[in-house]
């Protein structure tokens, strides 16, 4: 089996997919080379210890897909959708892990009929009909039984049952793989702040968003961790502020705080890791807090279909937490994972 991956946390659920069986007893992850923070996702996982049967390396995209089992973590990508088009012959069979919220996306447009297309793309003919196409080549092996969906988000009931209805294998997961490793050493501070990618993106106006971290910090020391996709400048801008420690882009933020002590708490703005965190620290007594984006803080690229998808953040956050919570051990629901005591929480959400 081979998997095609191109972000830290689709390398993360590749091994997670592998790790539950449900890509076969021996996985090939192939990384995308050209994307610089999968090179620390990837020393990141290998300290972890690979479970059997898989390995991993650095490779380019690939020019088509080849037969047998396929584990992709981004059908929108321009990539994946040529090299899908370009086989010879459809996978047998396809294992479609998280890249965010864009899961839901997927979910939306196989159950509509809707181009592969994703909601921040500029309009694009070319695109379009790429996306178009590729949706309709994945339909064909979703009407065949052939494709399964390896998710950690939480899926409404009438999404899964749709999905399931056009022949979707929906397989839940919470990261049992990761959880099951060792624990590695976790920031100190109170409170963690996990950073967004919309700065970057062009999404949310970068002296709103560095003036909201600010007034976190004023509570008491505030940890840092940058967005893959981070602006520079607002980074540097961060560092310079009294309390603030400005981590180094890096690891997934999956396995860099999954050591978090009870009465620590982490922030974010809408995104994929206030679900994914909920999953790993909740059931610890970690608080998740992702925060809603005030309207003047959006920018003129942000669609309202956009703001409204993000704007489901909290709601699947809370849920991750309560199926998580409510599977976990009482003694990892109550004991911090080593004797050192938790810091107080800093009051300001």
């Amino acid at each position: 089996m081979t998997a095609f991956v191109e972000s830290p946390l689709q390398l993360l659920c590749a091994v997670e997919a592998h790790a539950a069986g449900h890509a076969g007893p021996s996985t090939r992850v192939l990384a995308r080379a050209d994307v610089p923070a999968l090179t620390a996702g990837v020393d990141a996982v290998r300290a972890l210890g690979l479970p059997p049967g898989l390995d991993v390396e650095a490779a380019p995209a690939p020019r088509r897909l080849p037969g047998g089992t396929v584990v992709v973590g981004d059908p929108f990508s321009g990539a994946f959708q040529a090299a899908l088009l370009r086989a010879p012959r459809p996978p047998e069979r396809l294992v479609v892990v998280d890249d965010g919220l864009a899961t839901l996306d997927l979910a939306r447009r196989l159950l509509t009929g809707a181009p592969l297309v994703r909601l921040t793309a500029p309009p694009d003919p070319l695109r379009y009909g790429l996306g178009a196409l590729a949706a309709r080549r994945l339909r064909r092996l979703v009407a065949a039984g052939r494709v399964t969906l390896s998710t950690t988000i939480p899926l409404d009931d009438d999404t899964r049952a749709g999905l399931r209805g056009l022949g979707v294998t929906v397989r839940p997961h919470d990261f049992a793989w990761l959880r099951a490793r060792p624990q590695r050493n976790a920031p100190d501070e109170a409170t963690v702040v996990v950073g967004s990618a919309l700065v970057a993106d062009g999404l949310v106006q970068a002296d709103r968003y560095a003036a909201w971290v600010r007034g976190i910090a004023s509570d008491g020391p505030v940890r840092y961790v940058p967005h893959r996709r981070h602006d520079p400048l607002v980074s540097a801008l961060l560092e310079r502020l009294p309390g603030v420690v400005v981590d180094e882009p890096g690891a997934p933020v999956e396995i860099r705080l999954r050591g978090l002590r009870p009465g620590q708490r982490t922030v974010m703005l809408p995104s994929t890791s206030a679900v994914t965190l909920s999953r790993l620290l909740a059931p610890r007594g970690v608080v998740v807090a992702p925060h809603a984006v005030p309207d003047a803080w959006w920018t003129d690229r942000a669609t309202p279909e956009l703001r409204r998808h993000l704007g489901r953040t909290h709601a699947l956050a809370t849920r991750a937490a309560a199926e998580s919570a409510a599977s976990a051990p009482a003694a990892a629901r109550t004991d911090p994972p080593s004797g050192t005591p938790a810091p107080a929480v800093a009051s300001r959400a």
